[in-house]
């Protein structure tokens, strides 16, 4: 089937025309993201792939049906920036990658941790240039902290079982009850798990429910210098309100993979440009904020399965067989 690849970098080809060998896809890659304006760009394509910070809204699918699209690919597990309903009215069906290395994400989210508490990042740049000063490098043991999970699915679980490995006592919050992770970890109610944790790390989608869960109100239930850890979706948090909490000494440490403004910013190189984000801007003056460009899943053991996946989903398609990674429209 031919694919078109929007949003595409040196890596997404790389590990997508490795895994094709075994499918034999046709696929288009264009560098540039989807747009209405880009949508063009799927002439003669049944299916489009798509990465997170593509627009994949009522106008853009229209645009993408006048093209002949019939099926969205998703390369993420998320797909908050899909208007599901408008593809069910148009007859678009949508597939995603459920799952692809909760590993890699948990395992950024201690790195965030460890590098925040230890300050293994500052020590580095001092070192290379010559100070090898200690001022200001004070840690903690994370041995005996309460670490709090906001969301206790496939990736939670494991960071919880990773914070717990390193002596941590873990709390909980979902709206659905890990009854695994329950035999090991308290589950307790947002109020609570502010109150009582260090460290706070939030692992669950964004959908309305969830959208700006970390705001001024959880801020202030905070302990006075918790550490808030954000790898899962931007829209969890409500930045100005973290800022603030930032300059009154209330987060001791924020650690971001994701942030609620990164269409324009995150996976590009901007080095040479000034950035016209202003609360970005502002987050990187704290010495205490730690800042990834949406790296968490970047494995090879997640790229791969990305890929093969992604291909999967479009030759089941291509083949008329049960969609088993399907998005579906839930209010019919």
């Amino acid at each position: 089937m031919r694919i078109a690849f929007f949003s595409t970098k040196s890596y997404d080809r790389t590990y997508m025309n490795q895994v094709n060998e075994e499918f034999d896809h046709d696929i288009s890659y264009f560098d540039t993201g989807l747009r209405p304006s880009t949508a063009v760009l799927a002439q003669d394509h049944k299916t489009v792939c798509i990465f997170v910070n593509d627009q994949a809204d009522a106008e853009t699918l229209e645009a993408l049906k006048d093209q002949g699209v019939e099926l969205l690919a998703l390369r993420s597990a998320g797909f908050n920036h899909v208007d599901v309903a408008k593809a069910d009215e148009l007859g678009i069906r949508i597939v995603r990658v459920p799952a692809y290395s909760p590993y890699a994400v948990a395992e950024h989210a201690l790195a965030m941790i460890l590098t925040l508490n230890r300050k293994t990042h500052l020590a580095y740049s001092r070192v290379r240039d010559g100070n090898f000063s200690l001022e200001r490098l004070t840690g903690f043991d994370l041995r005996d902290k309460t670490v709090g999970v906001i969301g206790t699915g496939v990736i939670g679980q494991v960071f919880a079982h990773i914070m717990m490995g390193v002596g941590c006592r873990v709390i909980a919050y979902d709206p659905r009850l890990n009854e695994d992770l329950q035999k090991k970890v308290e589950f307790v109610d947002l109020p609570e798990l502010f109150s009582q944790s260090d460290i706070i790390s939030l692992h669950c989608p964004l959908t309305k429910e969830t959208h700006y869960i970390i705001n001024e109100g959880a801020v202030n239930q905070m302990k006075d210098g918790v550490m808030l850890i954000n790898t899962s979706r931007g829209g969890l948090v409500d930045t100005k309100a973290v800022i603030q909490g930032l300059k009154h000494q209330k987060i001791g440490y924020f650690g971001l993979d994701v942030y609620e403004q990164e269409e324009n910013i995150f996976f590009e190189d901007l080095s040479g440009a000034i950035i016209q984000d202003d609360m970005i801007t502002r987050l990187m003056t704290f010495p205490n904020v730690l800042i990834t460009s949406h790296q968490a899943f970047f494995t090879q053991e997640a790229m791969t399965k990305i890929a093969k996946t992604t291909l999967q989903n479009t030759r089941d398609f291509e083949e008329g067989k049960e969609l088993e990674n399907e998005v579906v429209y839930s209010d019919k």
